[in-house]
């Protein structure tokens, strides 16, 4: 047995469960974990609380592990219950620690420093699971019982709030072996037989593939050759299968390229996707009446689109047993062609769309290796292009707020690259999201990551502002006063380049890649020739 502080035992519980690094903002109520993790890890100081627990679900995504952000009580885990909303509808593997006050004073009311009322239930409020640390004596437990939730599916942040006094004092404990998903109900066998009955006899079937399907990729492989199905995923589920595959329509279910062809298929297998509002027209999105539904989340069966056989389960364990069933199917062999007839009209309508930025998404993905983690903000590049037109290979290089909140993105993409040290990372953003946690170009410029933080620079909120173009006919809240990037950068030692045509993008990204480092690349929108079709957000205003 060791013994050491809170500190020294949440090291070892990290160290169990493979992780060398914590994200955080270091204060009097968590000072023996910042300690601890950085005398025997690496702790990365972040500036903000939000940014701490964005960083540590970015390298949660990034690497497939578990992301661990320490922050302090009241305020401090205030600030991170954003980001925390974002890791829990993202489903994403995070360990948040945070301070509390001195047990003694707990619930008095004292206006003890950086007390807050029912800190726990607002933790309970934005993460999968919530508790708090009463006793030495069950501390280890507490934090094991958090990691197994996080790990678990449906995955999501764990949070544990920690009193100081308890933080101190000495903990006796040992390593053990990782903390392990918990096992999930059997699959319904019944369901899958009738599940099969459905997809043998379908001609023209398609897959919709969501976050739940990308740990699935072999199975979900199998069965879309073997049905010739194309593949819609959501923005989640991108990656699942490489998008270069020909099958792969990709995340243009929406786009009106693809309403033939969903107008014509007659099976709806969906995996892991919540049908969310903005993928499918605030729900107005025609899709074929029978349908499979895999989701290891029992409540999601039905819930947006009505399911005719619902199978509970992890996607691959799912797809393994319905592969297994499905020797003899009848599926046109002409559907391929269609599906492949679709997949590049959406793409091709998508290029006519945006115009010059074309060319900015071809030198994006002929520059960066298929390793490299593309994250983006909430940006008019990265809603209208960056989230369909820029191919994904791989789930774990797809990063964005699902949960569709602005200036998360270059914590994400720190901590992103951070965890994958050996590839260049990307991050897209506007300059109205950058100014959300603007302060993190600061922790860019001490960490030194190979990341290449590209902003299109259009003096404020893109996408807002051609919502209230088409929708309202004036202007509120959407221009910013924007800073000099290049004089900023130059202030943080972080080398700055503008580019003000779309052709010359390409060079310039090119360097800033091979930089091995920090890198500002700024994309003066106003400067470029405006995209063909304004890109409105798909959000539902009533006439």
């Amino acid at each position: 047995m060791d013994q050491g502080t809170g500190g020294d035992l949440l090291v070892q519980v990290m160290r169990d469960n493979g992780v060398d690094t914590a994200f955080g903002v270091v204060s009097v109520h968590n000072l023996p974990l910042v300690e601890a993790v950085s005398r025997e890890l690496r702790f990365v100081p972040v500036r903000h609380e939000a940014a701490a627990v964005n960083a540590a679900d970015g390298c949660a995504r990034a690497t497939g592990g578990l992301g661990v952000a320490i922050t302090s009580t009241g305020t401090g885990a205030g600030n991170a219950a954003g980001a925390l909303v974002e890791a829990l509808t993202a489903g994403s593997r995070v360990l948040h620690v945070t301070g509390q006050i001195d047990s003694c004073y707990l619930g008095q009311g004292r206006g003890v420093i950086h007390e807050t009322r029912d800190q726990l239930g607002m933790l309970t409020a934005v993460s999968k699971h919530a508790a708090a640390i009463t006793s030495v004596e069950a501390a280890e437990e507490e934090l094991r019982r958090a990691v197994r939730s996080a790990v678990s599916p449906p995955r999501g942040p764990s949070s544990v709030e920690w009193p100081i006094d308890l933080q101190y004092a000495k903990h006796r404990f040992a390593p053990a072996a990782s903390e392990q998903a918990e096992a999930t109900a059997p699959v319904d066998q019944g369901a899958i037989r009738r599940a099969a009955e459905l997809i043998r006899a379908a001609r023209r079937p398609l897959l919709w593939v969501g976050g739940g399907g990308t740990q699935a990729g072999e199975a979900l492989r199998e069965l879309a050759e073997r049905l010739h199905a194309g593949v819609l995923t959501s923005n989640s589920g991108r990656g699942s299968l490489p998008e270069d595959h020909g099958l792969v329509v990709g995340n243009f279910a929406t786009n009106p390229k693809a309403a033939p062809m969903l107008a014509e298929a007659d099976l709806l297998i969906s995996v892991g996707t919540h049908f969310r509002s903005n993928e499918t027209k605030h729900y107005a999105l025609e899709l074929p009446e029978k349908h499979v539904q895999i989701d290891v989340d029992p409540t999601a069966i039905g819930r947006v689109h009505p399911a005719t056989v619902g199978l509970v389960g992890a996607a691959d364990e799912v797809l393994q047993q319905l592969n297994a069933q499905l020797d003899g199917t009848r599926t046109d062999r002409r559907w391929r062609s269609r599906v492949e007839h679709a997949r590049t009209e959406v793409r091709n309508h998508l290029r006519d769309a945006i115009g010059p930025y074309a060319q900015i998404c071809d030198a994006l993905r002929r520059t960066l290796p298929a390793e490299s983690v593309i994250a983006r903000d909430v940006t008019i590049p990265s809603s209208q292009w960056g989230n369909r037109l820029l191919e994904i290979h791989h789930p774990n290089t797809n990063i964005f707020p699902v949960g569709g909140g602005i200036g998360q993105g270059l914590a994400h993409g720190i901590g992103a690259s951070v965890g994958t040290a050996d590839a260049p990372t990307v991050v897209l953003v506007g300059d109205g999201g950058l100014a959300v946690h603007l302060g993190e170009l600061a922790t860019l410029a001490q960490e030194q990551p190979w990341l290449v933080l590209v902003v299109f620079n259009d003096g404020g909120y893109g996408v807002l502002r051609n919502m209230q173009d088409k929708h309202v006919g004036r202007r509120s809240g959407v221009d910013l006063f924007t800073p000099d990037f290049g004089r900023l950068a130059d202030s943080l030692h972080l080398p700055h380049a503008l580019v003000n045509k779309a052709g010359s993008f390409a060079e310039v990204f090119a360097k800033a890649v091979d930089h091995h480092g920090p890198y500002v690349v700024e994309v003066d929108v106003t400067a470029l020739e405006p995209t063909p079709e304004p890109f409105v957000p798909p959000v539902h205003v009533p006439s």
